[in-house]
């Protein structure tokens, strides 16, 4: 039988927050000459975002790259906030972290984001202030499903192997997590994570 977990790690997006990056290429491409198609390309299935989200290129060389490719007729005010306002919440999960710290049990997010997107989210959902704390994937110059980012989990959390159980959505970054002993699920249904977290003894059952 796994030892109880005593704290709590959550993936951002699709766990806490939904997200569209539809939205943003649609928006890009009003303003500029690339069609929907290639901004998909451009910004999910080249090497653009992930190095952004490395934290090799700043939110400005970012911006300045798009702006190349696409001739993006806006200027970088626009561009922030266009590529911001993605984001949605999933109530029963903000809830679910929400239980947790009434119970005092230390909750931390572990995401592959940027600057961007988290300046964006500090300003607009308060929930993402009541975490004990953050690892972000642009701050350590690394992207899970790598390892050095769990190592980083494990340093500011004071925890390893089954003392951590984690949310994320991605099978790869679970099975990165399982791989150090973790108590890893791979959520896809708030019910089913918030039980699993029940079964783990965090929470009430009822």
């Amino acid at each position: 039988m796994p030892p109880q977990p005593t704290a709590v790690v959550f993936d951002l997006g699709k766990v806490l927050l939904d997200f569209d990056y539809g939205i943003v290429i649609n928006r890009v491409s009003k303003r500029s000459r690339s069609t929907p198609q290639e901004l998909h390309h451009l910004m999910l299935h080249s090497p653009l975002l992930p190095a952004y989200e490395r934290g090799e290129l700043s939110s400005i060389e970012f911006f300045e790259k798009i702006r190349n490719e696409t001739d993006y007729l806006g200027e970088y005010p626009e561009f922030e906030s266009t590529f911001a306002d993605i984001f949605t919440e999933i109530p029963p999960m903000i809830a679910l972290q929400a239980e947790l710290r009434a119970r005092g049990i230390p909750t931390f997010i572990f995401s592959n984001t940027n600057d961007i997107a988290v300046r964006h989210i500090r300003a607009n959902f308060p929930f993402f202030a009541n975490f004990d704390g953050y690892v972000l994937s642009y701050e350590h110059r690394s992207m899970k499903p790598d390892a050095p980012l769990y190592e980083a989990v494990e340093r500011m959390t004071g925890r390893k192997g089954g003392e951590l159980i984690y949310l994320d959505d991605r099978p790869e970054n679970i099975a990165t997590g399982a791989a150090r002993g973790w108590q890893a699920v791979l959520h896809h249904d708030p019910a089913v994570s918030r039980a699993r977290i029940a079964a783990a003894g965090l929470l009430s059952t009822n």
